[in-house]
């Protein structure tokens, strides 16, 4: 019997979230990622809902138990500088990241959002 091939697809994380407002706030008018869709079971429930920005896509939770606070995501993109300088210029006042060349050869922006959790925007630094 012929062993079949098991591919896998790109990981989509889940991120703890406790305010809708500061979490759109964060996320879609700071980062610029758009809400591709929101859920709840019923009004006044925990929101769930995924954001995405290209072909990124992060799924944000009011639930408990669906993750942890103070997770950490990477995630690579194209241009660091450019985005980098898009963020600094939006002048939000909760953070100002740097950019960080690391001895392992990449070029990465730290950043926390309002729930404790940590992104890390990276590119491969060229040889």
């Amino acid at each position: 019997m012929k062993s079949q091939e098991i591919g896998m697809k790109p990981v989509t994380p889940i991120l703890r979230i406790f305010d809708e407002e500061k979490a759109k706030e964060f996320y879609i008018g700071f980062l610029e990622f758009a809400v591709d869709w929101e859920h709840r079971f019923e009004d006044g429930f925990p929101l769930y809902m995924q954001i995405s920005r290209g072909a990124c896509l992060i799924h944000l939770s009011e639930h408990y138990g669906d993750c942890t606070p103070g997770s950490s995501i990477r995630i690579e993109v194209d241009a660091l500088e450019a985005y980098h300088a898009a963020l600094l210029g939006k002048a939000y006042k909760y953070a100002r990241p740097g950019i960080e060349n690391t001895p392992w050869g990449t070029r990465e922006v730290r950043i926390s959002d309002p729930f404790g959790n940590r992104i890390t925007f990276y590119e491969n630094e060229e040889s």
